[in-house]
């Protein structure tokens, strides 16, 4: 748990994605209302996958992310975002390098039912 003078800090996007290089491995950054808000660099394709019981929030910071679902596909570009309701199969794709933030409930489990892929993080670092 953070404690207020934490939370209160301000947080520079920039500087906590320039303190990693691997993709796929969410990192932590904040913390609100059981919500946990996290930076990752993502590239190339990730696992089709659904989240039962949390929505999932991807706000692009830089680059361009595709978000497929099964029937069409959303693209988003640095500075939008998108809300994947919970229990709708999606696959992100990103064909370049892309920075994201995520918004999610802490309990939220990258790969959501695919609890034993090889892209899955279960104990997340917190930058």
């Amino acid at each position: 748990m953070i404690n207020k003078k934490e939370k209160m800090k301000k947080v520079n996007l920039a500087e906590k994605l320039s303190m990693f290089n691997d993709h796929w491995n969410p990192r932590i950054i904040g913390e609100l209302n059981g919500q946990h808000v996290k930076v990752a660099k993502l590239k190339g394709e990730f696992p089709w996958h659904k989240h039962d019981d949390e929505d999932e929030l991807f706000y692009v910071v830089n680059g361009s992310l595709t978000i497929r679902f099964r029937a069409d596909e959303k693209v988003l570009e640095s500075g939008e975002f998108l809300i994947v309701p919970r229990g709708v199969e999606h696959q992100p794709y990103a064909e370049e390098e892309v920075s994201v933030m995520l918004f999610e409930p802490a309990t939220t489990i990258n790969t959501g039912n695919l609890i034993e892929d090889k892209h899955t993080k279960i104990k997340l670092d917190r930058i």
